[in-house]
């Protein structure tokens, strides 16, 4: 009976302000690549200015941004449940969705910052086979590989497990990224439910992800 529906008018403005947006930064993100020519851009920019959608709506797109400015290398951001943003940055092991990831879980699981999930001794050997044996170009893990390492971690370390345990609660997340990530990164978190936005550029002008 429809007395008996109680819908809240404004969380749905604001779902669908939101995939406005994500809609907005996939367009240009297919024209960067060459998918999508600018007519489709320019259609969106107009809803957008209609329906008064603005990048501010996602904090984590400006924190995202800002962490990239501040390390001079691609980062990432999440909108947690709660409201918390967090943001992860790329290392020399780890890339910036893979990075992300571990620090929304460490923040779910109310894990400190500071401590480690997975050691260097567990993530150094899987770089060096995707460099040595696999060929790729790129040593850093991606999301799917930094999960597999966590689920060996939690073998020795309790926190690793407290972690993985909350990857549930990240659905529904938006995250959103400096650069163009990989389409092995953009899946990974798709199939966990986390909505994904990037800025429309490349972190190199090698196109490869691998």
């Amino acid at each position: 009976m429809a007395g008996n529906c109680i819908i809240n008018d404004e969380v749905c403005r604001q779902a669908s302000r939101m995939e406005i947006l994500r809609r907005y930064y996939a367009a240009q993100v297919d024209v960067a690549r060459g998918v999508a020519d600018a007519c489709q851009l320019r259609k969106l920019e107009l809803v957008m200015q209609q329906a008064d959608v603005t990048p501010e709506l996602c904090p984590a797109i400006a924190a995202a941004n800002q962490k990239a400015e501040e390390t001079d290398a691609p980062a990432g951001a999440m909108m947690l449940p709660d409201g918390r943003v967090i943001t992860g940055k790329t290392s020399s092991l780890l890339g910036a969705s893979a990075a992300l990831l571990l620090n929304a879980l460490k923040a779910m699981a109310g894990i400190r910052s500071d401590l480690d999930l997975i050691s260097n001794q567990v993530i150094e050997p899987i770089s060096a086979l995707k460099i040595q044996s696999l060929g790729h170009h790129n040593p850093r893990l991606h999301s799917d590989e930094v999960l597999i390492a966590l689920a060996i971690s939690g073998l020795t370390n309790p926190l690793a497990d407290m972690a993985r345990d909350q990857l549930g609660s990240l659905r529904g997340c938006d995250a959103h990224f400096s650069v163009i990530i990989s389409e092995e990164d953009i899946k990974l978190y798709k199939r966990l439910g986390i909505h994904v936005s990037c800025e429309p550029k490349y972190e190199s002008k090698r196109l490869y992800h691998k």
